[in-house]
Formats: C-alpha cells, sequence, structure tokens
C-alpha cells in the first residue's frame, strides 16, 4: 500500500544530503536535518527528481506479452499503423485496457517515472475509456496527463467528435489533483478541418492544450500540402488551433523555421527516439532550433534511462550536438511543471514537487515518490501488486491478440 505521512525525511543519502516532505513538497534539505520518527534511507544511493515520459501510449503496456507479427510485413510508416496499432487499438474492450494501464504504469514507477503524458486511442471503447485510464493512474499513484486522440480513421465526423468529446468530458469531470486533462488529435492527416476546427474551439473554452502526433513520418506532410497547407503546423495555426501549452509529438519532419515558430507560439515538442527508429522515419536535426523540446517514448516502455541512451546513440549516429539534447531531459521537468502547475527542478530544492526517485551506484531504483507518496520502497512497488498485475496482463494480452486477428 502506498505510505503517506504529513512530514517525513528522505535521505541522507550517498552525499549526504536528506529531504524533508511536507504535504507533497520539498519543505527543506541540507546535511544536517534531524531525523524524525520516519525516515526513508538512502545510503549508497542518490536522490534525484523523478523521470517524466512527456509522450506515450499506455495502451501498449501489453505489448511485451507476444503481440504477433504483422502478416505480411510492413514496408512504410503508415503499413506500420495500418497492420499493427491500429489494429491493435481498435481490439481494446474495458478489461484488457485496465491490464495494459495497471502493468504499463508499475512498470514505469519501477523504472523511476513519475509522470506519464498520455495520448489514447481505442476506437471500440471511446466514451469511459479515459477512465478507465485515470483509475490505473490513479490507483497506483503515478502523475498523468490524460487524452483521447481524436480520429476520423474508422468511422469517419462521428468518430472524430466522440473522441473529442471524451477529452471535454474528462477535462470536465476529473477531480484527482495528481491527474490533468488535454484535447487531442491521432495525427492531422486522418481527421478533417473540422475536426481541428472544433478541437481548437474546446481548447479555447475549456482552457486546455491541444496534444498531437505532428510530422512524423512524410505522409502527414504531403496529406497537409495536398489540403492546401504550407504543412501540418500550419494547418494548426490557420484553422485556429492554440499552440501555447500544446504537445507536438515527433515533429521528425518539421524545418528548422516551422520549429522556430512552434517554439515562439509556446509549443512543446517531444522526441521519441526509439520509437522513430524503430519506425524508420528518420531523425529530428531540426528540434535543435528549440529550447522546448523534452522527451517521450511513443509507447515504448518508460524506462527513461533506456531512451536517453538511445536518444545519445541516435544523436552521434546523425551527427547532433551531446550538449543540445541533454537539455531534452531537463525539458521533460519544464514541461510537467507548466502542465500541472508545480515545479520540478533539475536538483531538488524547498519548494519544489516531491516527485523523486533514489538511485544506486548502478543505475537500479531503489525508492520512487510521486507528490511525497512513497510508491516504490527498496526496488519493490508498495502501490501495488506487481505479480498479480503481470498475471492479469498476461491473461488479458492472450483474450486481446485473439481479438487483434480477427480485425
Amino acid at each position: 500500500m502506498k505510505e503517506a505521512r504529513d512530514s517525513w525525511i528522505l535521505g541522507p543519502d550517498s552525499s549526504g544530503r536528506a529531504l524533508r516532505i511536507e504535504d507533497g513538497r520539498i519543505a527543506d534539505f541540507g546535511t544536517d536535518l534531524e531525523i524524525g520518527p520516519f525516515h526513508l534511507s538512502c545510503e549508497g544511493a542518490r536522490i534525484e527528481v523523478g523521470r517524466v515520459n512527456a509522450h506515450t501510449h499506455i495502451y501498449s503496456g501489453l505489448v511485451p506479452f507476444g503481440m504477433p507479427a504483422p502478416e505480411p510485413p510492413p514496408e512504410n510508416f503508415v503499413q506500420i499503423l495500418e497492420r499493427i496499432w491500429w489494429r491493435l487499438d481498435r481490439a481494446f474492450d474495458e478489461q484488457s485496457l485496465r491490464a495494459a494501464t495497471r502493468y504499463y504504469v508499475a512498470e514505469a514507477l519501477l523504472a523511476g517515472t513519475t509522470t506519464l503524458i498520455d495520448h489514447h486511442e481505442s476506437p471500440g471503447l471511446i466514451e469511459g475509456s479515459l477512465d478507465v485510464l485515470a483509475d490505473g493512474c490513479g490507483e497506483l499513484g503515478v502523475r498523468s496527463l490524460l487524452c483521447y486522440g481524436a480520429t476520423e480513421r474508422n468511422g469517419g465526423p462521428d468518430e472524430g467528435a466522440r473522441g473529442l468529446r471524451e477529452s471535454a468530458r474528462f477535462l470536465r469531470e476529473n477531480r484527482n489533483p495528481l491527474l490533468r486533462g488535454a484535447v487531442a488529435l491521432h495525427a492531422s492527416f486522418t481527421v478533417s478541418d473540422d475536426t481541428i476546427r472544433e478541437a481548437a474551439a474546446i481548447c479555447r473554452s475549456t482552457g486546455s492544450s491541444l496534444h498531437v502526433h505532428l510530422a512524423e513520418d512524410v505522409a502527414d506532410v504531403e496529406d497537409a500540402r495536398k489540403r492546401g497547407f504550407g504543412g501540418p503546423l500550419e494547418r494548426l495555426i490557420e484553422l485556429g488551433a492554440p499552440l501555447e501549452g500544446s504537445i507536438l509529438a515527433h515533429g521528425v519532419h518539421l524545418d528548422r523555421k516551422q520549429v522556430e515558430r512552434a517554439r515562439d507560439e509556446g509549443a512543446w515538442l517531444v522526441q521519441n527516439p526509439r520509437s522513430n527508429r524503430g519506425n524508420g522515419v528518420g531523425y529530428p536535426t531540426s528540434l535543435a532550433f528549440s529550447s522546448r523540446v523534452a522527451l517521450g517514448t511513443d509507447g515504448f516502455p518508460a524506462d527513461m534511462a533506456a531512451e536517453e541512451a538511445a536518444l545519445l546513440n541516435e544523436a552521434d549516429t546523425n551527427d547532433d550536438d551531446r550538449a543540445t539534447i541533454a537539455e531534452r531531459v531537463k525539458g521533460g521537468w519544464r514541461m510537467a511543471s507548466d502542465l500541472f502547475g508545480i515545479r520540478l527542478t533539475e536538483e531538488p530544492r524547498a519548494g519544489d514537487a516531491a516527485d523523486l526517485r533514489v538511485v544506486d551506484d548502478k543505475g537500479r531504483v531503489q525508492h520512487v515518490i510521486v507528490n511525497g507518496i512513497v510508491l516504490v520502497r527498496h526496488g519493490q512497488l508498495i502501490s501495488g501488486d506487481i505479480d498479480r498485475i503481470r498475471t492479469e496482463a498476461e491473461e488479458e494480452a492472450g483474450r486481446l491478440w485473439r481479438r487483434m486477428e480477427k480485425i
């Protein structure tokens, strides 16, 4: 079970530093704090800020349990979507989505990731789908942003409208302070101009941000140009979508001027190295021209150390500047601070949200704290039964694959 206390001490760690945590915030820190009746030892380890996964798909939580390979194998990005991910998302029911959510979140916490910025699609389960995600996130204690990626690829404009209504409903009804909502589109090449205009209207009326896949593949750029726009970014802007605080995932095929415009408009761009490499869509060199770039996994497990390693590898392969891309890890903390109205900084300090991880000298996560509540202790998930979560996920995965085969 979660360990919640009004005031307690984390540490001291290997540097001798300890933190006093009160009401979900860091109240004090230093090397001479008095150890009270409850403290969590960090001997031989260091206290760090929890990691942020700035763009993911929690529904991919069942993928590690043997998702069948597509036949015939896809030859390009659109075929990858059609033969894998768009079949997968159509196969979800409430039980499988619940299992995927709990497993993905549990593994994220065990990896030291304390915030998930999610982008969800389940065309066979639109209404109420964000509540299923919210229940799993709330149960295990992760901080998360949830939204439904509206699309017209299966049911036309009505499907798009239903997706937007689900995001709007969640924005109105959510009461969990650790959860936030947004308005979302799957990708602009799967929606009409009217759906984008409606998404923009909901953003304005609710004061929320937009979360959308943008220029992930050249197909998105070509589609926008066929519709008479300079590109997918220009299409969003010309149709009234507010970019201030919005999340533009990928941006692989944006040029320098477009990246600079997104930056100047206040949008966040999110790089997803493992996904981009796996899908063969290219490397987003132009992201170097924005100071508002964060790191996401696009459905890969929320192990941000693995994502950072992939980022460094891809940067070296593509002659990108390591100093510049190092800022993308910090970007996640800045982005989460903006979205959740908290403060996360590279070095924990008084007033910051108590979203923390404790890592030993071999990089193993020992403790994880979100909003001052201990969720992982001595490497073990305590906010849920990981064995039961894993068993349920494996069982539901088998059911999901059988439904997927019929689509």
